[in-house]
């Protein structure tokens, strides 16, 4: 970009301090930053429409001459109306504004005007309350609505837009090379910036559109191909031998085909002479730790060091269980290292980890101190992926030359997005359960039943077993944790007195909260209240019945998260999601929960009702955010924008030559947002 695109917004006519302040809240601080705030959708003033033929309640655009100047009509105090008739030649239609003297007053007698808005009315004649109103001569136009925030209306960044075009069209740089914009048949930069933001028509916007797509995919994916090829130096820590049919034969199971493959997918890796880059994907208890155990076997046994990384010490306690029990027969050493081990048992840890003394250390983040010291370091294999940045994979990784990396998780994506989110590894899915895993039967129910649920859940309690109840909180204040408080004291009071019960909250610390998951999994509290997610990936076998209160609040991903704490053990299980909401979308959301357990269909219709905005949550992924291309709707661009990533990278990995420079500031810039400086 020239340099008077980069000026500060302040300087741009009509901004000045206090409207640049309103802009920062939009993340606008430049006017290039103003060039790319695209609009979030459009009102059509192009297609107009007569009074007779305007649709009753949807939006659209009246042409027509003010027959009288507006009357003011006092109804009671604190409400004024303006009132006036328009009249097409044809057909008359009454215009009303609630306390708004400006508008009404913009109307002359005899002159023409567009009116944009929704028709009402009854008996044939026809009305449109608080439309918008533009002369004729300059409004038939498709307009711009933009994203607001309180002082800074949609009508005044379409202003500053038009400013920021006149002032410094020309000074837009097309990052795209001619050669690849005449392959793809894409429009230029200016004629893409000029039409996304005021369109000639709907063809013109339709080019802006793709074209602006496509070139947003290109820089996230040749990006996220960078980031890959950085950890694809040669390595020396190869696995020669695989050890997986020996390590197969002493499992107290047998593993299903995903398994095998999976297996199979990660030990090709690391058998080659660049390190491993794989994300292991599954619905919860498809077996993903069982093929990070089979991967870890096969690599101690080839004399390599492995550490397993989980988001806190109740679940790096489990995996630690669980690994030393299908790896400890095979020789392999394992230590658990988190905040809770003591001071002597951490010294003696990383002496032996320095040593080489330990094959395989699991731990929460207290494997990336500074004084954790590997003797050998091959593999490194993180658990929810999601719950940890790139840099603190990265910063776990730069603890051996180049091992390999193994991330794994619960949260079912689908394969697009898959390829998208996680750019920089390849996939390995499992989707496939293992044989005798628990069914779990899921209702939607209304709150008047809530009696009934308590019952239901007694008598499971009653019989020895347990269960949950999650709240959600539209955000941690302290009304709402107060709230949650007050909900479990009158469960224990009321239907559950007699009965265990605990509380788990976004309040707690850490420790507070691993002590109680530790008395849950220990049976010493039998209903566990939470307004939080419950810990992703802990296992409780004996936990059957999972109730989630005002379940319309959860995202779909986030209902078959919490369903997946219960039917891990021999009983069977039952998900209750209480909601009364009549909003057809939320019922529709609740009904796909009671159709399917598969994980991967509820991810894809997840991602069609919310979109991918939502689909995460407050973006936990790391990855920079998209302005403009969607991940439902531009599969087919993202393909196109993959191919042609992958081809501009074979000839030009740095992207050092003159026709790529522009592609890799767009890069640099785009992933700085997320604090990954390294690739401009």
């Amino acid at each position: 970009m020239a340099n008077q695109s980069e000026m500060d917004l302040r300087y741009l006519k009509g901004v000045g301090e206090k409207r640049a302040g309103l802009f920062h809240r939009l993340g606008v601080d430049s006017i290039d930053a103003l060039l790319h705030f695209y609009p979030r959708a459009y009102e059509d003033w192009s297609r107009v429409v007569s009074i007779a033929g305007a649709p009753f309640g949807e939006p659209c655009c009246v042409k027509a001459i003010v027959s009288r100047t507006p009357s003011k009509h006092l109804i009671r105090k604190g409400l004024t109306l303006y009132k006036t008739e328009v009249t097409d030649g044809i057909s008359l239609m009454q215009i009303t504004f609630f306390n708004n003297p400006y508008a009404a007053g913009r109307l002359k007698e005899g002159e023409e005007y567009l009116f944009f808005g929704r028709v009402g009315g009854r008996f044939g004649r026809r009305e449109m309350a608080s439309p918008l109103v533009e002369r004729a001569e300059t409004g038939a136009r498709i307009r711009p609505i933009y994203p607001q925030t309180e002082g800074l209306s949609s009508r005044v960044i379409e202003t500053c837009v038009a400013r920021a075009l006149e002032q410094c069209g020309d000074c837009l740089q097309d990052p795209l090379p001619d050669a690849l914009r005449q392959e793809q048949g894409l429009c230029h930069l200016r004629f893409a910036v000029e039409n996304i933001h005021f369109p000639a028509d709907h063809e013109a916007l339709a080019r802006a559109r793709e074209r602006l797509v496509f070139e947003e995919l290109l820089t996230l994916q040749l990006g996220l191909m960078r980031l890959k090829a950085r950890t694809r130096t040669q390595t020396a820590l190869r696995a020669e031998w695989d050890y997986s049919e020996a390590f197969f034969a002493q499992l107290p199971f047998a593993p299903t085909g995903a398994q095998r493959r999976a297996v199979a997918e990660c030990l090709r890796d690391m058998r080659s002479t660049t390190p491993m880059s794989r994300l292991l994907q599954g619905d919860v208890g498809s077996g993903k730790t069982a093929v990070a155990a089979a991967v870890i076997h096969t690599a101690a046994q080839n004399g390599l060091q492995c550490a397993m990384m989980a988001p806190t010490g109740i679940l790096a306690e489990q995996h630690y269980h669980t690994l030393e029990k299908l790896l400890g027969p095979a020789g392999i050493r394992c230590a658990l290292l988190t905040g809770a081990t003591s001071t002597a048992q951490k010294r003696e840890i990383k002496r032996k980890l320095l040593l080489g003394e330990v094959d395989l250390a699991v731990g929460t983040h207290a494997l990336l101190q500074s004084d954790v010291i590997f003797h050998r370091l091959g593999l490194v294999v993180t658990d929810e992926q999601h719950r940890f940045g790139v840099r603190q994979r990265a910063a776990l990784a730069d603890k051996g030359d180049h091992p390999h990396l193994l991330v794994m998780s619960a949260t079912p994506i689908p394969r697009t997005l898959a390829l998208m989110i996680y750019g920089d590894l390849d996939v390995s899915i499992l989707d496939e359960l293992p044989p005798g895993r628990q069914q779990i039967k899921t209702y939607a129910v209304g709150s008047a039943l809530h009696q009934r649920v308590y019952t239901y859940l007694k008598k499971h309690l009653d019989q020895g077993l347990q269960a949950y109840i999650v709240c959600p909180l539209v955000e941690e204040g302290e009304t709402e944790l107060t709230a949650a408080q007050e909900y479990a004291q009158r469960l224990q009071n009321g239907p559950f007195r007699g009965y265990r019960l605990g509380l788990l909250h976004g309040r707690m610390k850490p420790r507070e909260k691993e002590e109680t998951m530790r008395r849950f999994a220990s049976n010493e509290i039998q209903l566990l209240v939470s307004t939080t997610v419950v810990e992703v990936g802990v296992d409780v076998p004996n936990a059957v019945v999972m109730v989630v209160e005002n379940a319309e609040r959860f995202g779909l991903s986030q209902l078959h998260q919490l369903r997946g704490r219960v039917g891990r053990g021999v009983h069977p299980s039952t998900c209750i999601l209480i909601s009364d909401a009549e909003n057809e979308q939320a019922r529709q959301r609740l009904q796909t929960m009671c159709d399917t357990t598969d994980g991967f269909r509820i991810a894809d219709a997840d991602l069609k009702l919310r979109g991918p905005g939502d689909f995460f949550g407050a973006r936990q992924h790391g990855l920079p955010a998209l302005k403009i291309a969607n991940m439902v709707t531009d599969m087919e661009a993202l393909g196109r924008a993959q191919q042609a990533a992958r081809k501009i990278l074979r000839k030009d990995p740095a992207l050092a030559q003159v026709e790529n420079l522009g592609l890799r500031t767009a890069v640099g810039a785009l992933f700085q947002s997320v604090g990954e400086t390294g690739l401009n």
